[in-house]
């Protein structure tokens, strides 16, 4: 399944790299999405024995810049570019994700926002239970 376009148009990966499909719910404060990406076979992160959960911090990240993007066209912008440049008290709940049925979800929830840099907790589970979680910060590009 492709991310529906108010997904795609928010982050700078595109086609199989866009990972996540589908935004649920999102306020100032963090985002819930939903996506089947690690089920597939051709999915960029897998390698040959599957979808590894240290991936995960990547479904976070991109649940982020969404996260930012749509924050900043609520403002009548455009996202800054951002790059992560640290990952804190990540903890993973099992090794391999691409055996579970049925969709992960994905959350982020911002925790500081500054002029160059945001922090966030991320969280993703399936089927209620927790599969990766932690805390990340994303340097933002200086306004020219």
């Amino acid at each position: 399944m492709a991310a529906d376009e108010s997904v795609s148009g928010l982050i700078p990966h595109a086609g199989a790299m866009c990972l996540l499909e589908c935004i649920e719910s999102w306020d100032e404060s963090g985002i819930v999405l939903t996506t089947s990406t690690h089920r597939d076979p051709a999915n960029p992160l897998a390698g040959d024995t599957g979808l590894r959960a240290i991936h995960l911090c990547e479904y976070g990240a991109q649940a982020m810049a969404v996260h930012g993007g749509l924050l900043a066209g609520a403002n009548g912008g455009r996202a800054l570019p951002g790059m992560l440049v640290s990952l804190r008290d990540v903890v993973f709940y099992r090794d391999f994700v691409h055996d579970l049925e049925g969709a992960l979800r994905v959350e982020a929830e911002r925790i500081q926002a500054g002029d160059s840099a945001w922090q966030y907790l991320f969280r993703v589970s399936h089927a209620g239970t927790a599969l990766a979680q932690g805390r990340a910060v994303v340097s933002v590009a200086p306004v020219s």
